[in-house]
């Protein structure tokens, strides 16, 4: 990959099952040495970008190159030059993870005094020096996806994609694993491609985000950007289920409408947090009963209900 070229590049990249289109002309650029965001709700396209950036699925249409090599073209040079962790990775629960680590260095051609040298440099790296000699069966969760970072960074790759890394683990496991991307990224310059559906990981982590609903990219940039073109503060109101309607008519006049769930009503105060008091007075004049009330800033889910309409937390529960 020479200086010029992005390490992630994607042009009109499509892929159809059948007549389902599960990802629908996405554009992409990545630039060295950046950690970026892959954003959205389960079933909008993430990890099927990932696969086919990857080389495990061909596009269906578009190109795509990474670390400089077109992934239908030179899908060999691509795998050399790139590391992975997927979410639904299979890990072998019967051998130890120095074996795994060893095997690993193995397949990408590395020699025994050298992989061996380099398995306990990534087996102290991720925090599992102690447990090298346990069989992954019995690892925890967080453990395991630790082991499968230090798979992946086995060949010290140029790109790095972790698909969902943290889904499932527990809070202190999850900082945990941010402070190792974070380490990778501004000690080694690792370029690195995080899909996930946190909110808070996305705004942690990356430099730049991506939006993807339905196969597209809805909305792409810094995360603190795209909060400030969200603009005003929400007030998120609770009140009885079935009086929504009449709480939204009622604030018609003091912000704009949000999506929120069933029995919550959401709005973007137009005169900013002052407008909170102006809020409580109609609500109590039209004799609707706050049960629960909150003033938030905008936060990437405002960004992604402003541009789809609905909530990307939760928005199963969200109201059309």
């Amino acid at each position: 990959m020479t200086k010029s070229t992005p390490p992630i590049t994607a042009h009109q990249l499509v892929r159809a099952f059948g007549d389902v289109r599960a990802v629908d002309g996405v554009d992409l650029e990545v630039a060295e040495g950046e950690i970026f965001g892959f954003l959205g709700p389960n079933g909008a396209g993430k990890s099927t970008t990932v696969r086919m950036l990857t080389t495990l699925l061909r596009p269906t249409d578009g190109t795509a190159t990474v670390a400089g090599f077109d992934v239908v073209r030179q899908p060999a040079r691509v795998r050399a030059a790139i590391g992975v962790a997927l979410q639904d990775a299979a890990i072998d629960p019967l051998m130890t993870g120095r074996e795994l680590l060893h095997l690993q260095a193995t397949l990408y051609g590395i020699g025994r005094s050298a992989g061996r040298t380099r398995s306990e440099e990534l087996l102290d790296r991720v925090g599992l020096t102690e447990a090298a000699d346990r069989l992954v069966g019995g690892y925890s969760g967080g453990m395991r996806r630790r082991l499968d970072l230090a798979l992946a960074l086995m060949h010290e790759p140029a790109v790095l994609f972790l698909d969902e890394p943290t889904t499932g683990l527990d809070p202190m496991s999850r900082v945990n694993l941010w402070d190792e991307v974070r380490r990778l990224n501004t000690e080694q310059g690792t370029t690195v491609f995080l899909t996930t559906q946190y909110l808070e990981e996305a705004d942690e982590l990356a430099h730049r985000v991506a939006i993807i609903d339905g196969g597209r990219i809805v909305r792409e940039g810094a995360p603190s950007t795209l909060k400030s073109q969200v603009g005003l503060p929400s007030l998120i109101v609770d009140v009885q289920i079935g009086r929504e309607d009449a709480a939204r008519e009622a604030l018609a006049g003091v912000g704009e409408y949000r999506p929120a769930r069933a029995g919550r009503v959401a709005i973007g105060l137009f005169e900013g947090a002052a407008g909170a008091a102006e809020a409580v007075r109609v609500l109590d004049a039209a004799g609707i009963a706050i049960e629960h009330m909150e003033l938030t800033t905008p936060t990437l889910d405002d960004v992604f209900a402003e541009a789809t309409g609905r909530r990307l937390e939760g928005a199963e529960e969200a109201t059309p």
